[in-house]
């Protein structure tokens, strides 16, 4: 087989591809990359998730990298993504390794590498790991170091990040100003690695956190996956009405993407949320700096950049392409579609916890619920309406579907002309309303993914199904 590390790492089925044997391999090739690059003197951090072994592929992890002579900082519980993100930055390691699959379905596990900034790799660095991987792949030549031995011999020490982690979010967000606001607060952790955090982060005040799935089930039981999506908060949406919460925040698997219910229990959209972060760093807080979004993270970020006079830069999906040009730009935020949004002066890389933390400020330094934040966020962008629905497809049709996509030549979709297309990542078709409709495929499923924003819901589902038309799916 062949190891190929997607849009954020490398993904499997467990015991089908995702095995001990190949874990062990990618730690050797993390391990060589180290060492070429001359990072291997700082030390490795390698965290993991709630997902079934993850903790024990972590270990195997850690045995290998530290045969290689290479400090280990390895998790002694389940730790945010985020969180270990910011473990490399604050200690100024040479990466980290994450054992997680993220959102995924439970059956899947995966292996995450983070750069010496904290952040995603990006392609050029995961290119040089895959190349020692498919090396070890061909010869052979993984070292091991037990556990135990590596832990008298120093090579390995146990690590907890929260309290370093939960001391930097109080240097960015006013937590003693949310414990004191009086706020009721229902926060779904989807079983996942988030569990108690913004419980703690908010604990001591008139604030009041209720919990749910905070406890450990790598099965997922009651979602179709970890991700925060409206069609997986349903518990979240009823508990927001059965105790007239003002507001929900959920985190995914590894709790580097957030979702968020309004006080109705309504799910605001990814675009929307991204929106609404970026008008209160520019509006409330007063910040300027570049917005970083991806091809897939819609329009009103865009309007906002023309309102505040600050640069929009658009990507590929994956934050290996935005933590860089977040970097390169000095930008205030960067976002993707899929609920993940980084900050200037954090490491670059998706928070969840973060930006839940930022949502609840929002709310309690303008005095508005949820909804009102959208209606005001449309006051300024107009209105935006956005969906996306997946379609599961076999290895061999993958051609005849972009084909088909790639081929096209319309003139017109769902009624409204076809006034341009780009090929940034995937296929997308811009409209003559400002609406438009993307075509790709996800980078860590075999998933066809079709994205669609125009101004009203109704238009939305006439492109999402003249795109389901197009693809012959």
């Amino acid at each position: 087989m062949s190891i190929k590390f997607g849009t954020d790492g490398w993904r499997a089925i467990i015991a089908q591809d995702f095995t001990f044997d190949n874990v062990r391999v990618c730690a050797q090739g993390v391990a060589s990359y180290l060492k070429d690059s001359g990072l291997a003197r700082r030390g490795l951090l390698v965290g993991y998730d709630t997902r079934f072994a993850s903790e024990d592929f972590a270990a195997a992890t850690a045995e290998v990298v530290a045969a290689n002579g290479i400090k280990v900082y390895l998790c002694s519980q389940a730790t945010p993504t985020p969180v270990v993100s910011f473990g490399v930055w604050q200690r100024h390691l040479g990466g980290a390794v994450l054992i997680t699959a993220s959102h995924n379905p439970h059956q899947w596990n995966g292996f995450k590498v983070k750069s010496e900034t904290g952040s995603s790799a990006p392609p050029e660095l995961t290119e040089k790991v895959e190349r020692h991987i498919n090396r070890i792949l061909a010869s052979g030549g993984i070292k091991r170091l037990p556990l135990a031995q590596g832990n008298s011999q120093g090579l390995i020490e146990h690590v907890d990040l929260r309290s370093a982690y939960m001391a930097q979010v109080s240097r960015l967000v006013d937590l003693d100003g949310l414990r004191r606001s009086g706020l009721k607060v229902a926060v779904d952790s989807m079983h996942g690695a988030g569990a108690g955090y913004t419980k703690k982060m908010l604990s001591g005040g008139s604030t009041k956190v209720t919990e749910i799935n905070s406890q450990r089930n790598p099965l997922f039981p009651g979602m179709e996956r970890p991700e925060p999506i409206a069609v997986n908060l349903t518990a979240l949406s009823a508990l927001v009405r059965r105790q007239k919460a003002n507001v929900g925040l959920a985190t995914d698997g590894d709790a580097d993407r957030v979702g968020i219910m309004d006080e109705k229990g309504e799910f605001l959209n990814q675009l929307q949320v991204f929106a609404l972060m970026a008008l209160y760093l520019l509006e409330v807080r007063g910040q300027r700096g570049p917005i970083v979004k991806t091809v897939t993270a819609g329009s009103m970020t865009t309007r906002l950049g023309e309102i505040f006079n600050v640069p929009v830069y658009e990507t590929p999906v994956g934050f290996r392409y935005v933590g860089p040009k977040m970097l390169e730009t000095g930008a205030l935020i960067g976002g993707e579609e899929s609920g993940g949004y980084g900050f200037r002066g954090h490491v670059l890389e998706r928070d969840g916890l973060l930006a839940g933390m930022f949502i609840l400020d929002f709310m309690v330094k303008t005095g508005k619920t949820p909804s009102q934040l959208l209606d005001y966020l449309f006051n300024k962008v107009g209105p935006h309406f956005y969906n996306r629905f997946d379609v599961e497809f076999q290895a061999e049709q993958r051609q005849a579907i972009m084909g088909c996509v790639s081929q096209s030549r319309l003139s017109n979709l769902a009624g409204r002309r076809v006034v341009d297309r780009d090929t940034l990542d995937g296929y997308r078709f811009h409209l003559d309303d400002g609406s438009w409709l993307l075509i790709r495929l996800s980078g860590t499923e075999p998933l066809l993914r079709f994205y669609a924003e125009s101004s009203s819901q109704e238009q939305v589902e006439k492109l999402l199904k003249a795109g389901r038309k197009l693809a012959g799916v």
